[in-house]
């Protein structure tokens, strides 16, 4: 009898998880919580580590961040749109893309 080489984790959703009726079996309920929590803690790391990599871009390039740092800048606004808290429970297709902004080309008078 030995010593296992790794640890192993079950970082998937639970298999018999029903989201018509999701109160049906406590025990997934729970399960499939913690696996959306686990989710959008994962998601928020990330994008605290590209806004390190873009606050280090902008401190490096200078004068020149805004041609050189503006893919991580998308990358940023990428990886925080929809994490907030408030939107837990709602899947990722119902976030949304937020405010939009409309332009007009006609000036107010």
């Amino acid at each position: 009898m030995g010593r296992k080489k790794g640890v192993e984790f079950d970082e998937g959703a639970p298999d018999d998880f029903d989201p018509n009726n999701p109160y049906k079996d406590p025990v997934v309920f729970f399960e499939m919580r913690e696996h959306l929590v686990r989710e959008k803690w994962v998601d928020i790391e990330k994008a605290k580590i590209l806004r390190e990599k873009l606050r280090w871009c902008y401190r490096i390039e200078g004068v020149n961040h805004l041609q050189k740092c503006r893919h991580l800048v998308q990358q940023y606004l990428d990886a925080t749109r929809g994490i907030g808290w408030g939107k837990d429970l709602r899947p990722p297709f119902m976030h949304g893309t937020g405010p939009s902004l409309h332009l007009s080309t006609t000036p107010n008078e």
